[in-house]
């Protein structure tokens, strides 16, 4: 979502401050008790139905809304902003205004409130993030008419970002690289943890959008650019985060639907126009598979595609959605989506009418954050001119107020503040750790320069981004588009990695500029360059050239010079072209690391952890090739420039040992159109050390009615070996995987499996499988 991210000050601990939260700790303990005994008590002659805990939610959900007002079901499928609530109600942050609250909490009865970036408590410490939400909740119960507690949403996009204090995992496009369904599912449940210690319910994440175009500023924030594996970790995340144990819940939306990372000229927002094919086929496959995997929610795109923005999208809202995938849950918009469906896209005449539109394609909440009485107004008014009818509006309704009684939060609005500082600073520091160091991607070693050699007795470690901790965490950490001047985040950089795992005696020495760097380069045994770019998000990251900058090419120039070996290591959130920074010894792709990078970095320089993270995308040699994906589809000149012609494939990465594909079996030769394809690999571990490997198989179409890439991922794991070992691992390929759209240019028809021949291939070993 779009927004003015403002930073609020860091952690302050003090004497008055932890007596403070004691006092409020134990008078929240109480109100809790009381809220939660009216609830749980055996339901009394009189007693609401949806008061009683033990009565089905179907019937709760249904109670509660016949007592309902429209005006309060309205306020219902409003999501407004908390600073709307803070200082003086005007973006300023500071402390709740109970003016401002009762304008939005009991006045229009605002269904939910969100965090965006950079909105948080005064201090920016968990307990007062859970004082914060604590607030907001008890506000909502004690002061609206039937006591109905708010959705509090936060975009936790990789670990608690918003938290100073909190760990800060590798964004999605790290995650990504680890092709490690396991790992992202246990960094989602992390994050869960953390955001319900804070009070929170409700995570904007994960991204299922594509990784296509690296002139995109969003890039980092997906898994990747096939659908298959961006899918597979989306649903992963998907069920970490609603399923990670505690008490209290934590709901995930799937985002940005649908097709929102497909913007023509690379610049964030701007419309979409693809092919049916290639929306059916190719860009709806990642959000379908987060949503089987139990999604509560799906936020929308905030572009357009083909001619028609997502927020007014009967077709993607209701006929796809919910018709043809039978999704239950909420769908919501992004930032003030509606109210652009009137002042930018311009297809509606004035704001109630650009409700109505939203509202019958299918928003069930609209994410405006600034006006709750504009968007209560605004419907009634639809409602009044027959825009909308009340039935739609209890529809959407119902949801909302399903997913509060499925989270919990007539029973248990509130958590402990006294808790949160323990369950959140420096939480699963372990873990962010092992995701950090399997995302990182080995791209050169010539020479067998790494690992750093045992007697090497000095390291000249280059650049400054050896020693950012913040372009480290990338965009949306503390603030939204970066951690805000003046905030120390905590966590290590690479050059405190490396300087915390060299040898003793090794002489570590940080050289930030070209002349520095020339002076140190000829005495070293190894040098080191960390390059990259600066954080940001949305927008402010959009870049129409994204390669390395002049700077930082001529800093690894000088090194390579020196006629010492050179190791660049990228910390950025997409593919660089490198220019004169190309052709060194090494190479490896640290991408956003997140705060324990530094040690990720270190452990695979030094042969601690042996590499195993493959390209989750396509490296370009150059710029000028965007859009680039590995699955583009042939020419009949494929000789020219407009051919797949990457410095590194998709799939790419090597490793300190080495790995044999030994058979690719199917268990049958010939199947029907809607059977999957099982499959059985054999591979081996035949170097000298433990490794993990990425076993991913390909299909191909040696004759198809529909143009074919050379090669599509159809299944994939990642395994451990010893050295010497030998695994044979079993993989199920679902025939929607080899589902393509039939037809003609218009790409009318019902994605379907053609008869004849596939080629599934692993490691350079092919079996054919015939559909009959």
């Amino acid at each position: 979502m779009t927004l003015l991210a403002r930073h609020l000050p860091g952690r302050v601990r003090t004497r008055a401050t932890r007596r403070a939260r004691r006092r409020s700790a134990a008078a929240l303990m109480t109100v809790t008790a009381c809220v939660a005994t009216l609830a749980s008590a055996p339901a009394q002659a009189g007693t609401p139905t949806y008061r009683d805990a033990r009565a089905p939610v179907q019937q709760r959900v249904a109670d509660l809304l016949g007592r309902m007002t429209l005006k309060e079901k309205a306020g219902q499928m409003d999501q407004i902003a908390v600073a709307r609530m803070q200082g003086d109600c005007e973006w300023s942050g500071g402390a709740l205004d109970e003016t401002c609250m009762k304008t939005v909490l009991d006045d229009y009865a605002a269904g939910s409130v969100l965090s965006g970036g950079g909105m948080g408590p005064e201090k920016n410490t968990p307990s007062d993030w859970a004082r914060m939400v604590n607030s907001v909740q008890k506000y909502a119960v004690e002061n609206s008419r039937l006591h109905i507690p708010v959705l509090y949403g936060v975009d936790a996009v990789h670990g608690h970002n918003n938290v100073l204090g909190a760990t800060v995992f590798p964004h999605q496009i790290g995650l990504g690289a680890t092709w490690d369904a396991r790992t992202v599912r246990d960094s989602g449940a992390a994050t869960a943890r953390a955001v319900a210690a804070t009070g929170i319910d409700w995570n904007f994440s994960p991204v299922a959008d594509l990784a296509r175009d690296q002139r995109w500023g969003r890039y980092y924030e997906t898994y990747g650019e096939d659908p298959l594996l961006a899918g597979a970790l989306a649903a992963a995340a998907t069920r970490g985060t609603e399923h990670a144990g505690g008490a209290k819940r934590v709901a995930a939306t799937v985002k940005h639907f649908a097709g929102y990372s497909e913007p023509s000229n690379g610049h964030d927002r701007v419309p979409a126009d693809v092919s049916m094919r290639y929306l059916q086929d190719t860009l709806l496959a990642p959000y379908r598979r987060a949503i089987e995997a139990g999604a509560d929610s799906v936020m929308v795109n905030s572009g357009a595609v083909n001619g028609v923005p997502a927020t007014s999208s009967h077709y993607l809202l209701t006929d796809v959605l919910r018709e043809q995938w039978g999704f239950k849950g909420v769908a919501v918009t992004d930032w003030e989506d509606i109210r652009a469906l009137q002042a930018k896209y311009k297809v509606a005449a004035d704001y109630p009418e650009a409700i109505a539109l939203a509202v019958n394609a299918g928003i069930d909440m609209a994410m405006e954050p600034y006006h709750a009485k504009e968007f209560t107004d605004g419907l009634l008014t639809a409602v009044r001119r027959g825009l909308v009818k009340e039935r739609r509006i209890d529809e959407a309704v119902a949801r909302i107020l399903r997913l509060k009684f499925e989270l919990g939060l007539f029973e248990d609005p509130y958590v402990d503040a006294g808790e949160a500082d323990d369950a959140v600073l420096g939480a699963d520091r372990a873990l962010a750790r092992k995701a950090a160091t399997d995302s990182q991607v080995l791209l050169r070693n010539e020479g067998a320069t790494l690992p750093v050699p045992r007697d090497a007795r000095k390291i000249v470690v280059a650049g400054s981004y050896a020693d950012d901790i913040d372009s480290q965490a990338g965009g949306w950490t503390i603030g939204w588009q970066r951690v805000p001047e003046g905030v120390e985040l905590p966590g290590t950089t690479v050059l405190e990695g490396i300087r915390s795992a060299a040898p003793k005696g090794t002489d570590v020495v940080h050289a930030k500029t070209a002349e520095e760097a020339a002076g140190q380069a000829a005495t070293a045994d190894l040098n080191v360059v960390v390059v990259g770019e600066k954080a940001a998000a949305e927008g402010e990251a959009d870049t129409p050239r994204p390669e390395l900058s002049a700077d930082q090419q001529k800093l690894v120039k000088t090194l390579k010079a020196s006629g010492k070996p050179v190791v660049v290591v990228v910390i950025a959130g997409r593919p660089l072209a490198l220019g004169d920074a190309s052709g060194t010894e090494g190479l490896l792709m640290a991408w956003l690391p997140g705060t324990e990078g530094g040690h990720a970095v270190a452990d695979v320089l030094f042969g601690r952890a042996n590499p195993g993270g493959r390209l989750p995308v396509s490296w370009p040699k150059k710029t000028g090739n965007e859009p680039m994906y590995y699955q583009q589809l042939p020419g009949t000149n494929a000789g020219t420039e407009s051919a797949y012609d990457a410095a590194h494939a998709f799939g790419d990465g090597l490793s300190y040992t080495r790995y044999a594909f030994d058979a690719v079996r199917p268990s049958r030769t010939s199947v029907a159109p809607g059977d999957a394809v099982r499959l059985k690999v054999t591979v081996s571990n035949t170097g000298r050390r433990g490794g993990e490997l990425v076993v991913p198989v390909y299909v191909s179409r040696p004759v198809s009615d529909v143009l074919a890439p050379a090669r599509k991922l159809a299944a994939f794991t990642r395994v451990a070996l010893k050295a010497g070992q030998s695994r044979t691992v079993a993989m199920t390929v679902p025939a929607r995987v080899l589902a393509v759209t039939p037809g003609d240019i218009d790409g009318a028809g019902t994605p379907r499996v053609e008869r004849g021949a596939y080629e599934f291939t692993a490691g350079g070993r092919t079996a054919e499988v015939t559909v009959r």
